[in-house]
Order: C-alpha cells, then structure tokens, then sequence
C-alpha cells in the first residue's frame, strides 16, 4: 500500500479515538518503555504532542525522565528546510505552539544531535522490520541521519504493526524500538 494511503488510514483511526482512549494508551506506552534498557543514558530528546493531531500525550513520558533526573531535549521545526534545532528543556524553557500547532521551545540551551543518545519518535505507522511511516516531510530522517549511529531510536505508535508493505526510501533511518500500549517491538 502506497505511503500516502497509509498516512490517510492511520490519521482516521488516530481521529477515532477518544480522548480517555488516548490518555488510556498514552499512559500504557509509557509503562511499556519502563521495560527498556535505556534508562542508564542520560539526554533524551522527546517530541511536544500535537493535540489536534491526537498524537500521543508525551506527559507521562516526561515525568519519567524529570523523575528520573535525565536531561531532555525538545524540538524546535523549520519548515523552510525541514530541519529541526534541539533545545534542553528546563525550568525556564518557554513553549509555545508554531503556525502548525506543534509545541515548541522558543529558545534556550541548544543541543546537537550528536549529544541525544535516546531519541522518541512520533509515526503514523511501522512494519516488522522497523520502518516508519511519519507526515512526510522528513524532519524525523534528516534529524536522526545527524545523530551518532548508536543513538536509541524508540517509536510510539498507538497501533500494532502495519502488515501492508510500504516503499521505503534510502533515505529513511530505521527505528530500534516501535512501542505500543500492549507491546514492545524490537527490530
């Protein structure tokens, strides 16, 4: 099935959801990740949710990782070039949503890619053998192709794996981890 479909079918059955549905799962992935070896790292980069889009509340996530003393990163998008620029989020960090609703940080402490040793990354879809399926405008691939190459890449997906085979791209860098509420996917 061509990616285009996917993306389609998947921001249906995202729009189906309820919001007890979302924050039900969203709490669920979140336990699942606790059975991860990744906890001895210690800077993470994580994405904002977009709640319009009924992305996963990354809440959960974050309290881990503030409770677990880590340091975080956030993501700020140019849509010019599609790149993104990674702040540490601290107590002073001032987020605020783009033209686009995706929650950003204006400024602050910025991080190269190099640095993030465990990266959380929104998709739409994923396969057995850890392709992902985002919105596709690559911010993901290209951010992820600047990190080192042991850099832990950890999806979060609502859904199961998708059976259909999609097209995959040179360009497009494969996840480690895909984790759903009911199960961790290792590739």
């Amino acid at each position: 099935m061509p990616k285009h479909d996917l993306r389609i079918k998947y921001k249906k059955l995202r729009q189906s959801l309820s919001f007890e549905k979302i924050e039900d799962y969203s709490l669920s992935i979140s336990n699942q990740l606790l059975k991860l070896e990744i906890w001895e790292k210690s800077l993470y980069h994580i994405f904002l949710n977009i709640e319009e889009q009924k992305e996963i509340n990354t809440d959960y996530i974050l309290n881990i990782l503030s409770g677990k003393d880590k340091n975080i990163v956030v993501s700020k998008s140019n849509f010019e070039d599609y790149s993104m620029t990674h702040y540490l989020l601290t107590d002073n960090t001032k987020i605020q949503k783009n033209n686009y609703n995706i929650p950003e940080p204006v400024d602050g402490i910025e991080i190269t890619p190099e640095q993030i040793e465990v990266v959380f990354i929104p998709l739409l879809a994923f396969d057995l053998k850890g392709n992902r399926i985002g919105y596709g405008k690559g911010f993901y691939d290209r951010f992820l192709a600047n990190c080192k190459p042991e850099t832990i890449k950890i999806g979060l997906s609502f859904f199961d794996e998708e059976t259909d085979i999609f097209e995959v791209s040179t360009n497009d860098i494969r996840l480690d981890y895909c984790v759903t509420p009911n199960r961790v996917f290792q590739f």
